[in-house]
């Protein structure tokens, strides 16, 4: 996508509105309680991950796929995310209670667990390169979606998966060559709605990521999201500064779909 700055007041889904960026254009969920399966990790204290990324979803070695749902924590308050499940082990990151640009009360995705039930691995946000971690799961409020995104990078294809099954397919626009929209395991951080025709479409869905490689000159903001655009000619190419465009048709089913913590697994 083409940016002008993004920094724009919009009102939120979720929360009381505020100033925020993210990288765009010219610019279900009831309690969980996961099954754990029964499987070998490079870690003995690993479980398993909690949600399939659908019939065509990539995992690392470590991410074995299994069934849906996905595991979601409501963070009430800023936790450090730790190298390995323990108490001991080192800081390496910050889970936020509230998303970094628009002040959102993060709903994370927690992709495995511990043996022990007490842990859970999440993607640290806003990072790159991208790296995860381990939380306490102690006293979070818990919910799950059978919901995932998968974007298609060489495809310029989102889908949109219930319990691992496709449920709605679009074409999307992706980051150019120069500046690539970055592959990973991200979740939904932000629902943001817009004024219909701007730059950002009438939609954005913040995801937990950040375009490290912004063209020259760019000041609209570094934050991943899926949101709409002003310029539909731009849809199934390779035009943006990293953000997925989709279409309003798109948004609009979306938006009951993609709830704060769903999973987006971009791969190319």
């Amino acid at each position: 996508m083409t940016w002008a700055a993004a920094t724009l007041f919009a009102a939120l889904v979720v929360a009381t509105p505020a100033a925020a960026t993210v990288v765009g254009d010219a610019t279900g969920a009831g309690i969980a309680h996961a099954t754990v399966h029964s499987i070998s990790t490079r870690d003995p204290g690993v479980a398993v991950v909690l949600v399939s990324h659908g019939p065509h979803g990539r995992t690392r070695p470590d991410r074995p796929t299994s069934t849906p749902p996905a595991l979601l924590v409501r963070v009430t308050h800023d936790l450090g995310i730790r190298a390995r499940p323990r108490a001991a082990a080192g800081t390496i990151g910050i889970l936020p209670s509230v998303s970094k640009y628009y002040h959102v009360p993060i709903t994370a995705w927690v992709e495995a667990i511990s043996r022990d039930g007490r842990w859970g691995r999440v993607e640290i946000p806003y990072v790159s390169p991208r790296r995860d971690g381990w939380i306490p799961l102690a006293g979070l409020s818990r919910s799950s979606t059978a919901i995932g995104v998968e974007v298609d990078l060489s495809a310029h294809r989102l889908t949109v998966t219930k319990a691992g099954r496709t449920l709605i397919s679009f074409p999307a626009a992706t980051g150019t060559s120069a500046s690539p929209t970055p592959a990973g395991e991200y979740f939904v951080t932000d629902r943001i709605a817009f004024s219909a025709g701007g730059p950002l479409g009438s939609f954005a869905f913040g995801i937990s990521g950040i375009q490290p490689h912004l063209p020259a000159g760019w000041s609209g903001g570094n934050q991943l999201a899926i949101h709409g655009t002003n310029n539909p000619g731009s849809i199934g190419t390779s035009a943006s500064a990293g953000c997925v465009r989709v279409s309003e048709t798109a948004l609009a089913r979306l938006r009951p779909l993609l709830v704060l913590g769903t999973p987006v697994l971009i791969h190319s």
